[in-house]
């Protein structure tokens, strides 16, 4: 009997069509799934005549495998991967690989590792990014754990992903759990994106009233240009498409959205690094308030706010919000970037920042023209601290400055909220502000807790202390940052 290449549990959507890409490009793999009837109906039915071999127990899926054995898990995320975990290191052997392809949290995966590890196995935590359709035809595959690993999955992954100029978008990211922090990462980018456009969206919709017809030519023409992405390019498809009545489908969509951890995960790991994620934390935000529907439609008759009026010229106004979006969508990337340094050091990564942003570039939700040029910018400088310092992106962030601020000017003056597009500004000015007001926080957490201070006139990291009330004596609080 010809033993699979590799198995895989759980039959979702996302299993489904990795299973078909992986038989599609010549690997016999073994599936199995905790409702065997979900086998069953796929063997029996759109796996018939393929490669593909059903298996009805655990052990069964395991006597398939060509060793050593590699078994993926598209499981949820959580409680049901550790079970698995659990379920099957008795029955495997020294050098059999455990992968999980779901969007578990990094620290899970860390963990994990060395779990597996110390039971004499090999472990993979890997983002897989796409969707359904990208599962199928492609994803973006961001693999982390043991190192060991990589050469016996790496035929596979590279194969089934998606490829771009002729490259595949995966390679090896990192230690443990490096591979999910880049898909947590790479998801939190994904929130400030779609936010972003969601509010270019608002703005065309409620200052010159553009109507969705009008707003999918504006997409159209944006797809062609320098804001080419997925994104943009699904945008375009959702205003075109009409209800049964003839009427667009989109303004029929009750306004509140969904979420499912990702994005919060990236914007508390930014916190615990003390990183200023303002972008995607923003877009999270705007997710929560979304969700208030109820306390939105209440406010909404009791507080009363500028109605929005447009007097200048739509074209130029539409030029504006594009520019601001293309230096917003910057910003939300720099943060991003800024974040994976960050953590790399905390963690002891060694992350390719360049090579990470060409596996960003086929297969993912984030996909766009616009990350060959961080790819540009890492390799004319691998140490460089922040997108905005590099001579392209700082360019265009400068050259969109009027833009940006003629278009936060309109929504703040007309009442139409901008979390995104505002504090990706915001972030802009304090980046670019070589003295910012917190000399006088530090004076106020000295007067109020004795927290001391550094001065403008002695070496950094000497500390001071003032009796601002003449009460408190020369006593000060330890020093600490977080």
């Amino acid at each position: 009997m010809v033993k699979a290449d590799i198995g895989l549990i759980g039959l979702a959507v996302m299993g489904e069509n990795l299973v078909m890409n992986m038989e599609s490009k010549g690997f016999t793999v073994a599936v199995f799934n905790r409702s065997v009837d979900k086998v069953r109906n796929f063997v029996d039915g759109r796996a018939a005549g393929k490669n593909i071999v059903g298996t009805y127990s655990v052990q069964e899926l395991i006597d398939s495998l060509e060793k050593p054995r590699k078994i993926m898990l598209m499981v949820k995320a959580g409680k049901p991967v550790d079970d698995f975990i659990d379920t099957l290191i008795p029955l495997l052997e020294p050098g059999d690989i455990l992968i999980d392809g779901g969007n578990s949290h990094f620290p899970d995966t860390i963990r994990r590792t060395a779990y597996v590890e110390g039971k004499g196995l090999l472990y993979i935590g890997t983002g897989v990014s796409g969707g359904e359709e990208g599962a199928l035809l492609g994803p973006s595959i961001m693999p982390g754990g043991s190192l060991a690993a990589w050469p016996f999955v790496k035929p596979i992954f590279q194969a089934i992903s998606a490829k771009a100029d002729g490259m595949p978008c995966c390679d090896w990211v990192g230690e443990n759990g490096a591979g999910h922090f880049v898909k947590m990462v790479h998801n939190g980018i994904e929130y400030g994106d779609m936010q972003l456009i969601c509010e270019a969206y608002q703005l065309m919709r409620d200052l010159p009233g553009m109507d969705a017809d009008e707003m999918q030519e504006v997409f159209t023409q944006w797809n062609k240009g320098e804001l080419d992405s997925y994104l943009v390019e699904i945008t375009r498809d959702i205003l075109a498409v009409k209800d049964e009545d003839g009427l667009p489908l989109v303004d029929k969509i009750l306004d509140t959205a969904g979420q499912k951890g990702t994005g919060k995960w990236t914007a508390i790991a930014a916190l615990d690094e003390g990183i200023p994620l303002t972008l995607i934390g923003e877009a999270v935000f705007a997710r929560c308030l979304s969700a208030m529907k109820d306390e939105r439609v209440l406010a909404s008759k009791r507080i009363s706010g500028p109605v929005p009026e447009f007097t200048g010229d739509r074209e130029a106004f539409i030029e504006d919000i594009k520019q601001a979006l293309y230096a917003s969508k910057i910003v939300s990337y720099a943060q991003g970037y800024v974040l994976m340094r960050s953590a790399a050091k905390t963690y002891g990564w060694n992350l390719d920042y360049g090579a990470i942003a060409l596996m960003w570039r086929g297969g993912c939700i984030i996909r766009s023209a616009f990350l060959g040029k961080i790819k540009e910018a890492f390799d004319m400088d691998p140490a460089l601290g922040n997108l905005l310092l590099d001579p392209f992106f700082r360019e265009k962030t400068e050259s969109a400055q009027g833009s940006w601020r003629r278009v936060a000017a309109a929504a703040i003056t007309n009442g139409i909220p901008m979390p995104a597009l505002t504090t990706a500004l915001s972030y802009f000015d304090g980046l670019r502000s070589e003295r910012l007001p917190a000399n006088l926080l530090q004076a106020q957490r000295d007067y109020f807790g004795a927290h001391t201070y550094e001065r403008l006139d002695k070496p950094r990291g000497v500390f001071f202390h003032t009796n601002w009330t003449g009460r408190g004596g020369n006593t000060a609080s330890s020093t600490y940052i977080v």
